[in-house]
């Protein structure tokens, strides 16, 4: 007999509400999902909070709480997670920050926060802000994906009790690092940031790569945001806590920098974008192999939160499209001991372009299922689904279950 595994798919920002001008239906409604809509007659569904009722997740906690971290206890911020999944090396004492390459005018207000959504030059951009020198710090940074990099300051006496730099809108000027609490060590990193962030736009408004956007009518990542101040907490990994080999799949640094806290193994895969463009297929076959050695394979999906975010009813529902065709390619060559878990990090909506506090679908497919019937594969009917209405926290513990890993409670 095979042993028994487990694939979970977040389709991250999956979960919307229904949208007026679009017949009252939520991009999961509106999209076609042949093999969702069969798994969710032949499996188990539900609704799931990624925290609690209510409580509006960001992924960094939302995904810590799928994989069984606690984020109340364990969360330090979402810089050091950032960092983690871009592969450096996160130390003891060091501040982390999430950035985006952004566009300000001349006043240093804010034109676009993503500039564009730079897609090409940011290697470029980056090797030139890593050379910025600042009185009593080690300045680390790296480009990640599209508009995304990532900032380590590495010193003596730095906290990450600092706010952000990003206004985290347009038509703003750049916000004012300021230390949250009134120790030396917050004023310190406080004043550092603002340093970075002067010191970014002077020496990136006249990059070349900059001037050739400009050439082209494009918007220049001319200046850095920092935000999200963060270090890396200590957990024990899956392998550690409960015995499970592991493999995680997905473009989007923060993702990777909490599966590789989780100590999963990280798949890079060509063609994987962390947007609406990534490769599918690549994807896809990518989690197939990995099943064939791991016992639990986590495989990420970012482009229906992107669409979210853009406000962009059509492509949440194409992307969402896309994704149930892979998951069929998938489904049609899993060993018959291996369960699929399909949910979301948190919503999206639509009309909101931000994350919501509403519960997102929950499916549970495989060997044991206890079918539901469902008609489909969507919010409406997941909410009369017969797992009813669960919390992240539940998921890891029914995961494990499934593995055939958990312990038994008493005698």
């Amino acid at each position: 007999m095979n042993p028994r595994k487990v694939l979970l798919i977040i389709i991250d920002g999956m979960g919307d509400r229904p949208v007026w001008s679009q017949g009252n239906r939520t991009p999961l409604e509106a999209a076609r999902t042949p093999n969702l809509d069969r798994m969710a007659a032949e499996g188990s569904l539900g609704m799931m909070d990624p925290i609690a009722p209510g409580i509006r997740p960001g992924s960094d906690v939302a995904t810590m709480n799928l994989l069984g971290y606690d984020p109340y206890k364990y969360y330090e911020g979402r810089g050091g997670l950032e960092a983690l999944g871009a592969g450096l090396d996160v130390r003891p004492g060091d501040v982390a920050f999430r950035c985006n390459f952004a566009t300000v005018d001349d006043d240093l207000r804010v034109i676009d926060r993503r500039a564009g959504r730079i897609q090409k030059g940011t290697k470029d951009l980056a090797e030139s802000v890593s050379k910025i020198k600042l009185p009593g710090v080690k300045v680390v940074f790296k480009e990640t994906v599209s508009h995304r990099a990532v900032l380590i300051l590495r010193g003596k006496g730095l906290s990450r009790q600092v706010s952000d730099v990003d206004p985290h809108m347009v038509g703003v000027k750049v916000s004012r690092s300021d230390p949250v609490d009134k120790t030396a060590a917050a004023k310190k990193t406080a004043a550092i940031v603002n340093q970075f962030v002067k010191k970014s736009y002077e020496l990136l408004r006249s990059h070349q790569v900059n001037q050739a956007r400009r050439a082209q009518n494009q918007l220049p990542a001319n200046i850095i945001l920092p935000r999200g101040a963060g270090s890396v907490p200590r957990v024990r990994t899956l392998k550690n806590s409960h015995g499970i080999e592991g493999v995680a799949i997905g473009a989007v640094a923060l993702f990777r920098g909490v599966s590789r806290l989780a100590g999963l193994e990280l798949i890079d895969v060509p063609g994987a974008t962390g947007g609406l463009d990534t490769d599918f297929d690549a994807k896809a076959r990518a989690a197939i192999r990995a099943l064939e050695q791991a016992d639990y394979v986590l495989l990420h999906l970012k482009g229906a939160d992107v669409a979210g975010h853009d406000g962009n009813f059509d492509a949440k529902a194409r992307f969402i499209e896309q994704t149930d065709m892979r998951i069929g390619t998938i489904r049609k060559q899993l060993a018959e001991t291996t369960h699929v878990v399909v949910t979301a990090d948190h919503s999206t909506p639509i009309e909101t372009r931000d994350h919501s506090g509403d519960p997102v679908p929950l499916l549970i497919w495989g060997p044991g299922a206890l079918p539901n019937g469902a008609a489909g594969f969507n919010e409406k009917n997941a909410s009369h689904g017969n797992m009813g209405r669960l919390r992240g926290a539940h998921l890891m513990p029914m995961i494990i279950d499934l593995l055939g890993k958990a312990e038994k409670f008493g005698f």
